[in-house]
């Protein structure tokens, strides 16, 4: 393990976009009904599939970076 510090600063906000993404994705199923009243069911929707790209391209690239040994 090279530098244990850079790993925690990045590992930490990539933990909370898979929270966010879990809030969201919770929010969606349980309001989808008043969401889809309002049209605003396909916004939540995207914002919660974007917040689920971003945490799995992050977590792609944290793996990657320990596999090169840059972290």
């Amino acid at each position: 393990m090279k530098n244990n510090k850079l790993r925690v600063i990045w590992i930490v906000p990539n933990l909370f976009c898979y929270i966010m993404f879990l809030g969201t994705l919770l929010f969606v199923l349980t309001h989808a009904e008043e969401l889809r009243e309002l049209n605003r069911l396909f916004i939540w929707v995207l914002t919660s599939f974007s917040l689920l790209l971003v945490s799995l391209f992050g977590s792609y690239r944290i793996w990657s970076w320990i596999k090169e040994g840059k972290m």
